[in-house]
């Protein structure tokens, strides 16, 4: 029986105390990874391998990494994710029109991280993350939310609270921000529904999953949604 080799990730940073640590974390949580400092060696490397995901520096020698990711995205379609600490929306729109999928703002917490490379790939290539059955899976086409194969029975705003949220794992979301993402629906609602938004979604899943608990609250910033073990 051929057995799945787990998915290697690419860390381009050129800070060896941050690169060590992120190498550490997802050692442990079960990957394989490979470090470069610079910006073209990270693209020849990119090149040259078949990487599962980057996680790559915006501030580089030689390429930054938005000129990486731009050049990597001519030939791969690798889950790319922002290492920035320039926080200026002008940035991190930069990050993602360069083809980036997300961002992490410095400073981090490598656990963090880790939940989102997970997310990533459990939504890239579900077959390389240590769970090959994905607890949570969002159909975008079908605006739906599978729970253990089951769609949840959520309306159009819940799926899109919910579907954030699991997008960006252990990121903390403002009231404001996730009105932010419900786009045209944001006019019927204020913050204080988001709060009763997120009630019935804490419902929906624990009429499905009673002992789980994935939507947390951090008292005065807002939501965040925490990965099951």
């Amino acid at each position: 029986m051929n057995q799945i080799k787990p998915a290697h990730v690419l860390i381009v940073e050129d800070d060896p105390k941050i690169a060590a640590i992120i190498h550490d974390y997802l050692i442990d949580a079960g990957y394989r990874t490979t470090r470069s400092t610079d910006g073209n060696e990270a693209l020849a490397l990119a090149r040259q391998h078949g990487y599962d995901l980057m996680l790559l520096d915006l501030m580089l020698p030689g390429l930054d990494g938005i000129s990486v990711c731009k050049a990597v995205r001519e030939f791969s379609a690798m889950p790319v994710i922002m290492l920035t600490a320039r926080v200026d929306e002008v940035d991190r729109l930069l990050g993602l029109e360069s083809g980036a999928d997300d961002y992490v703002c410095k400073p981090f917490s490598p656990r963090e991280v880790v939940a989102r490379v997970k997310a990533h790939l459990r939504s890239h290539r579900p077959h390389l993350t240590p769970n090959t059955a994905p607890l949570f899976r969002v159909n975008e086409q079908s605006m739906q939310v599978e729970l253990k194969g089951v769609a949840l029975p959520l309306t159009a705003v819940e799926f899109r609270l919910l579907s954030e949220l699991i997008r960006h794992p252990e990121h903390v979301y403002s009231r404001q921000k996730l009105l932010d993402c419900l786009h045209d629906d944001q006019r019927n609602c204020n913050d204080r529904t988001i709060d009763s938004h997120i009630k019935n979604l804490r419902r929906k899943l624990s009429e499905r999953e009673p002992d789980m608990k994935c939507l947390h609250s951090v008292y005065g910033a807002g939501y965040r949604f925490e990965m099951p073990d």
